[in-house]
């Protein structure tokens, strides 16, 4: 095979955009319909106990594996928040073997905890595994500035120049920064700005504007973006999910 399809998707912790509904039963059924290959997952909410009170439907497992068990894929989960009442973090899902993962601390303030989750995703008949890194940063520039860098130094020591490179997920953006700092050195190209010439608008999910979610890539080249607006997405979650067709080159 020579074609991925991947998303990305903030997911609200599996609740709807002010907390009143429980969404992430919702969500495992309308992924499905993505038929992605690769999922980048951020705010997944890994345990809550005290929402696990609240909603009889809360799943007994941790929405990381709920969601991965629904679709028959694989899972790694990198938990950074971790609080009295439970944690969250990001997670990917995948049709592929997951060969090795790791969940690197990037957290610059003691208010905003976040990480790159690192994956190595082996594809069959592909002579290089796919790196895949989900990222979540923060709300200041400054600090994002401070994530980017870590993120620059981690695929410029870890990750092999010619091995493709997917990274994805809520950049927290809106001011178009990220990218030029991350194609200058790295030679990255990101999956909306080479189709529709700009980033995708993806929040807030019901009549979106800012541009804060982001697909990264090396090594492929992009046949189809979307921003998945409008219901049902907007009654999941507060971002949109975004989702792309890449062709190993």
């Amino acid at each position: 095979m020579a074609v991925l399809r991947i998303a990305t998707y903030n997911i609200h912790k599996g609740m709807s955009q002010f907390n009143r509904r429980l969404t992430v039963h919702d969500l495992s059924q309308h992924l499905k319909q993505l038929h992605s290959d690769i999922i980048f997952l951020q705010e997944v909410q890994g345990a809550h106990d005290q929402q696990a009170r609240r909603f009889v439907a809360w799943p007994r497992s941790p929405q990381h594996e709920f969601l991965a068990d629904s679709l028959s894929h694989r899972v790694a989960y990198g938990r950074n928040a971790i609080y009295d009442d439970g944690h969250h973090g990001n997670a990917i899902l995948s049709r592929f073997p997951i060969i090795s993962t790791e969940n690197q601390d990037v957290s610059v303030n003691p208010f905003e905890k976040r990480g790159l989750l690192h994956c190595e995703i082996e594809v069959p008949c592909w002579p290089q595994s796919v790196h895949a890194i989900c990222v979540h940063l923060n709300l200041l520039g400054h600090d994002r500035k401070k994530q980017i860098r870590a993120l620059r130094e981690r695929i410029a020591t870890l990750v092999p120049s010619h091995a493709p490179l997917i990274i994805a997920g809520d950049f927290n953006d809106w001011r178009q920064q990220a990218t030029e700092l991350l194609t200058n050195e790295l030679h990255l190209r990101e999956a909306f700005e080479t189709l529709h010439g700009t980033p995708a608008r993806s929040f807030p999910s019901r009549l979106p504007v800012l541009t804060l979610d982001r697909i990264y890539y090396r090594g492929f080249t992009i046949e189809h973006a979307q921003v998945h607006s409008g219901r049902p997405w907007s009654r999941i979650s507060d971002h949109a999910p975004l989702s792309a067709t890449m062709r190993r080159v």
